[in-house]
């Protein structure tokens, strides 16, 4: 069957005026009674719908379409006609219509609008609602718009496994994975050993940093903490470059360009789901994420980021001090009313960050950054990773990790070791940041969560 998107429709309409063309999707409103009906098709190639108008004079089988329900399939085929003085600027005039996929009466998506709670239970359902179409062309985008600018770097993709025996975090917070009923000896499993799925794929991607320079990962992650929070879920997905012969500073550059990049790509190519989701969800989001891409990002370190959050007069529910991961609170308090824009913080206590992180002179602290952006609080955290081995071992040692564990990843110290560095992206994280969206479970097609692992 030849057939016609809606999305190429909206992009010129004139060019397909007085045509007869053919169209499929799903009925997002049908309205039909006496003589005249009308159905809004969507595709799912654009956000916005088309109106198919339907005359009984024309169409046999017009008491039969008219009977559908809203979700129903359609096959038309019409004429395009421009309606300037419309509120649409163009509608189909129907000449012949199948039903592909009758509806029935109970399809729950009736309502123009649903709460995100109840479209959650109905998750094999809500991606033909607006808010979900928006979404999840957004994260589509965002997606393809990470490889692009990567690509652009001359960064080279890599699958790192998504089973490993390391713990890169050293949270200890991770699934296992096992053939056996009972945990007795891990001898007997699979891979003769304990294994797991990922919280990262770092460590991996180092050994391919130090044979292709600039490297980066895309993937699924792991992380079996029993949180119920807006913004945890046990399955995620992670945007993971790395680079050799870098340091922090150049990392930081990384994660700006990276940012801005993806943010202008949404800007220019998601426009009708902005606007959407600037009218519904959050007011005020496409000013945000415009002035992303033109601010100047702010840079602190973490000891002046406490200083300032302890002496502000302002009251949270955790106060600041030094030695504590700084809070959501303080994120959005420092880049939302103090910088009024991104900041990086930098240099962390080394006693709240991961063992790989760059230990600096000080002795206190490690070369570690946290992007922080308004709406959202820490979006980018990252490091120059420790090349020194002797400094490497001793920080295994303090985080009570087993060295021959590491052995291979020490070994990256031992031959042609160099500074290198390299940040995440929690990629839902990214996409509530473009959408405004306040709910991790609300950006995963099909959210794993404490408790949730339906559909």
């Amino acid at each position: 069957m030849m057939r016609t998107k809606i999305k190429d429709i909206y992009k010129c309409p004139e060019a397909l005026a007085g045509k007869n063309i053919t169209v499929a999707g799903w009925a997002r409103f049908v309205r039909a009674g006496g003589e005249v009906g009308f159905i809004e098709l969507n595709d799912g190639s654009f956000f916005s719908n088309l109106q198919l108008v339907l005359e009984s004079k024309n169409i046999d089988n017009y008491a039969a379409v008219a009977s559908q329900n809203v979700g129903a399939s359609f096959v038309a085929g019409g004429e395009i006609v421009m309606t300037p003085g419309l509120k649409q600027p163009f509608e189909m005039r129907v000449s012949e219509i199948e039903v592909e996929g009758a509806s029935a009466p109970d399809y729950p998506l009736q309502k123009k609008r649903h709460s995100p709670e109840f479209l959650r239970e109905i998750a094999h359902l809500r991606p033909r609602t607006n808010l979900y179409s928006a979404v999840f062309r957004i994260r589509s985008e965002a997606a393809y718009a990470v490889h692009t600018f990567f690509n652009g770097q001359n960064f080279v993709y890599v699958n790192t496994p998504i089973i490993t025996a390391s713990d890169c975090e050293g949270a200890g917070d991770m699934f296992k994975v096992t053939v056996l009923e009972n945990f007795a000896d891990f001898t007997k499993d699979f891979f003769g050993k304990k294994a797991f799925l990922t919280v990262s794929g770092q460590l991996n991607l180092e050994c391919f940093a130090l044979a292709f320079g600039n490297v980066y990962t895309f993937g699924p992650t792991f992380r079996a903490e029993a949180s119920n929070t807006q913004r945890h879920a046990a399955e995620f997905w992670m945007i993971e470059p790395e680079m050799a012969f870098a340091d922090l500073n150049d990392d930081m550059e990384l994660a700006r360009g990276c940012l801005v990049f993806v943010t202008g790509h949404i800007l220019r190519h998601c426009a009708e789901e902005l606007e959407f989701l600037n009218k519904f969800v959050e007011p005020g989001l496409t000013e945000r994420l415009l002035k992303i891409t033109e601010s100047k990002f702010g840079h602190i370190t973490y000891t002046e980021a406490i200083e300032l959050l302890s002496g502000c007069g302002q009251t949270f529910e955790y106060p600041a001090k030094w030695g504590m991961d700084i809070q959501t609170e303080h994120e959005r308090h420092l880049s939302e009313k103090v910088f009024g824009g991104p900041v990086f913080v930098t240099d962390y206590p080394a006693e709240i960050k991961s063992f790989y992180m760059r230990q600096n002179d000080d002795g206190r602290t490690v070369a570690a950054m946290d992007l922080l952006v308004p709406g959202v609080g820490e979006l980018i955290g990252g490091s120059q990773r420790e090349e020194r081995y002797d400094r490497l071992t001793e920080a295994l040692r303090l985080k009570n990790m087993k060295e021959e564990d590491y052995r291979w990843y020490l070994d990256l110290r031992k031959y042609g070791g160099t500074k290198h560095a390299g940040f995440g992206i929690g990629f839902e994280r990214l996409v509530m940041y473009l959408t405004g969206v306040s709910n991790i479970r609300d950006v995963c097609a099909f959210p794993r969560t404490f408790g949730k692992a339906e559909f």
